[in-house]
């Protein structure tokens, strides 16, 4: 008697069991200029750092790349200076 494969199984499209929708982070407003991103400045750094400390990516902040590229030095620096957990 010949074994059913994986192929032969039919399939839905989709990967695993149900898929939840995650709910979209709101994007924050940019309102600043490139010279406002400095690690002194925490009260704007802490906008784009989750709660666990993760610096959020372009996807969720809507930042430009070379925003996103100063912000992250800055964030980075912060952590350094011991501004920012």
């Amino acid at each position: 008697m010949p074994r059913k494969t994986n192929t032969d199984k039919k399939r839905d499209g989709r990967r695993g069991g149900t898929m939840e929708r995650r709910t979209p982070r709101p994007k924050p407003k940019v309102d600043f200029t490139v010279d406002a991103i400095d690690f002194k400045n925490v009260n704007l750094l802490r906008q784009y750092v989750t709660d666990n400390g993760r610096i959020l990516p372009r996807k969720y902040t809507g930042l430009p790349a070379h925003f996103q590229r100063r912000l992250t030095t800055a964030i980075k620096r912060a952590r350094q200076m011991l501004l920012m957990k």
